[in-house]
């Protein structure tokens, strides 16, 4: 079936909309119209060509939300008519020791829609229905696209810090203004750094809850427990480290991120911890899809039409929104 898409055919150029084959759906997976999908960091890490391994033509786009069309054969939780959410991770081997040990997100042989599986940047996509998810109904198709990385992934990384009293964001994007409402729900105090002058970031942040917002430079005025950092910017960590108290965590949350730079052993010294945060399991999307149900969070989108891929992109590059990016095909 031909589907419209707009695909990275070259590291560092435009999108360019092409008409791709889509295939009939094999055994485990399931045909899926698209309705939206989420403008993601990850995709801007696509097409500059930093992240290894691409092979190009790729469909980008790993937050899709869409109906069912057709189920292929051993299919079970699905059927035609269904709306689902397919996110980043879309295969593992199911067998090596991560696998087994249930941290398939460090699998080898894990595959990622958008990346290197065909992405929601088009009308059709084919998934492995193991790796999608029901949504939650009280979210429309544009708020429910960020839930699928913005959300599973910043909830990844709030869960190694639910502990902390007082946690710093870094990078008020489409995943943090997710996890500041977590943590408010959790009774956690939220500080939001943001781009130096991004005076409207900061306001957005205040709107959700933030008790303190300003600049990613800044001090807070108070030491944090915790803070992540969703900036793929290396530079802050050794600021975001000065930022937290001993015995203290910083999460970096991105799937990439510029080098970081030399920092003195003191800003790690006191039982600091620093860690990273890599892909998501299923278990992460169903609980999380669970608690989304539950609260419900304000999701703040721009909607693009596909043809506008480019635009949504260079201006999640420029920071000229709040919150999230999202595709509509319909």
């Amino acid at each position: 079936m031909k589907s419209r898409a707009m695909c990275c055919v070259a590291v560092g150029a435009p999108l360019a909309g092409r008409e791709i084959e889509t295939p009939a759906p094999a055994a485990g997976q399931l045909s899926i119209r698209i309705h939206a999908c989420g403008v993601c960091r990850t995709d801007l890490h696509v097409v500059d060509g930093e992240l290894p391994g691409l092979a190009l033509p790729v469909v980008p786009g790993h937050e899709i939300v869409g109906v069912v069309e057709s189920i292929g054969d051993g299919v079970a939780g699905f059927r035609p008519g269904d709306r689902v959410g397919v996110p980043w991770l879309g295969q593992v081997c199911g067998q090596c020791e991560y696998c087994r040990a249930g941290q398939e997100n460090l699998c080898a042989e894990a595959r990622f829609h958008g990346y290197t599986l065909q992405g929601g940047f088009a009308d059709r996509v084919v998934a492995d229905a193991a790796f999608c998810f029901h949504l939650p109904a009280a979210y429309s198709d544009i708020e429910a696209a960020p839930l699928l990385c913005a959300g599973l992934i910043g909830y990844r990384a709030f869960r190694l810090v639910a502990a902390a009293r007082r946690l710093g964001l870094y990078g008020f994007g489409a995943a943090a203004h997710i996890v500041a409402q977590v943590a408010r729900h959790r009774g956690i105090e939220v500080h939001a750094f943001t781009r130096p002058g991004d005076l409207a970031a900061q306001r957005f942040a205040r709107e959700l809850g933030a008790s303190w917002a300003g600049d990613s430079t800044a001090a807070p005025p108070q030491r944090l427990d915790a803070a992540i950092l969703f900036a793929p910017a290396g530079e802050l960590v050794p600021l975001a480290l000065s930022r937290v108290r001993k015995g203290g965590t910083v999460v970096c949350a991105g799937i990439h991120m510029s080098d970081i730079p030399q920092f003195p052993y003191a800003l790690l010294w006191g039982e600091r911890v620093l860690r990273s945060v890599t892909n998501l399991t299923r278990a992460d999307g169903l609980e999380f899809m669970a608690l989304a149900a539950e609260l419900p969070l304000r999701i703040q989108a721009t909607p693009y039409a596909l043809d506008d891929a480019n635009q949504a992109l260079d201006d999640l590059r420029a920071g000229r929104f709040n919150g999230a990016a999202v595709l509509t095909m319909r």
